[in-house]
């Protein structure tokens, strides 16, 4: 299909058909490039291509055939003009870090947000002189606050934010980054297109870690960055030259995910709310973190934003510690892992692992307690999932 006959259709169409032009086989299925650079047939064709003045493919690096067809697809489904993929999701956050700031800038990020990405910024991105401020992702003035004038150049967020489903509301963002002449950035990868369209809402750009949902089988590493032609223009360029490139191969995964991608997303959400629902009446459950609860803070903003409040439950146990570790080590199918976005069900105890280098302080801050399990909700039978669960909250 067409750029121009993309928008005339529905996403689960476009997840299907965007992006690929047959080649002379006739193909029906996406063909893999398994190659690493492109013949030419002479000299001047060589020329022309390096030089940018004839379009086409040059090396893997950064132009493939299969990587193109998956970045038009993901970029039809978030309603942008382009994407470009990286060889995972914080490969993105970096192109875009490296893309778009420079010594003496400023940052705001959420502290509420995957440790790594945390650490990203905090620890690397600091030591080239770039000034970084986290704050509360749902305090508008906070980020107002932390704003400096002239020098504040990006904001950046995850919505809804690892592991406590916090909403961010990603068009007050949108104005206040725009009004300070920042770009606002939205890691997606807990939504995917399925559920929340980032740049639909003002956000000038949105990364995923493609690892997750959108493969959604845990196959393969990779990520994205999809916005404007012009700024990821800005990336391409990062991406062509440092080479966090995206393999064609896994880029053939992810065109496999996203063709199920609508259907898996609404099965995620149907059993995360059961879910959530039965862990809010379990007496050894102290508080559950989902924004589909009504008593969530951020459950109007979801409702407004999104078409699906997502896969993932975070909820805080009795025993801090010694009960979260229980629970998961009770657990017979759900697999113990940190990453999520699976079919398979996936539990892990945020404190100790995917935030487990994070400072007490900055731990505490974004309530990261010792209790508190994090739960990517699968597509196994619910009330199998459940009772796996209750083996042993029951015990605590």
């Amino acid at each position: 299909m067409s750029q121009q006959t993309d928008h005339e259709y529905e996403l689960a169409t476009l997840a299907i058909r965007t992006g690929h032009s047959r080649s002379f086989e006739g193909e029906h299925s996406e063909p893999v490039f398994l190659t690493s650079s492109f013949v030419y047939e002479n000299a001047e064709e060589a020329a022309a291509k390096f030089s940018g003045n004839t379009p086409g493919n040059i090396y893997s690096r950064f132009t493939n055939p299969t990587v193109s067809v998956f970045e038009k697809r993901l970029a039809a489904l978030d309603g942008a003009e382009r994407a470009v993929a990286t060889s995972s999701g914080m490969g993105a956050i970096l192109a875009v870090v490296l893309a778009f700031l420079k010594t003496g800038d400023h940052v705001v990020c959420s502290r509420d947000m995957f440790g790594s990405s945390v650490s990203l910024f905090d620890k690397y991105v600091r030591k080239f002189g770039i000034d970084i401020d986290f704050v509360n992702l749902v305090d508008l003035d906070a980020w107002k606050q932390a704003i400096q004038p002239e020098r504040t150049k990006l904001l950046f967020l995850e919505s809804p934010s690892n592991p406590l489903s916090a909403i961010a509301d990603i068009s007050a963002l949108a104005e206040l980054a725009h009004a300070n002449g920042a770009l606002l950035v939205v890691d997606n990868s807990f939504c995917t297109p399925a559920l929340q369209r980032p740049l639909t809402l003002g956000a000038d750009l949105a990364v995923y870690s493609a690892t997750k949902y959108i493969d959604g089988q845990g196959r393969a590493l990779g990520g994205a960055v999809v916005g404007s032609h012009q700024l990821l223009e800005e990336v391409f360029g990062v991406v062509r030259t440092l080479g966090p490139s995206l393999s064609p191969f896994n880029a053939w995964i992810f065109l496999k995910g996203l063709e199920t991608l609508k259907i898996r997303m609404k099965a995620h959400c149907e059993n995360a709310q059961k879910l959530a629902e039965w862990l809010e009446q379990h007496p050894n459950v102290n508080k559950v973190y989902y924004a589909g609860l009504p008593q969530h803070q951020g459950y109007e903003l979801a409702k407004a934003q999104q078409t699906g409040f997502g896969g993932i439950v975070a909820f805080e146990v009795k025993g801090e510690r010694t009960g979260a570790w229980k629970v998961i080590d009770s657990t017979q199918f759900i697999s113990i892992t940190g990453n999520l976005g699976d079919v398979k069900s996936t539990i892990t105890h945020p404190a100790t692992t995917t935030h487990g280098k994070l400072s007490p302080e900055a731990k505490a801050e974004a309530g990261i307690t010792e209790g508190l399990i994090r739960l990517s909700v699968g597509l196994e039978d619910i009330d199998d999932i459940i009772a796996d669960l209750k083996r042993g909250l029951d015990q605590l």
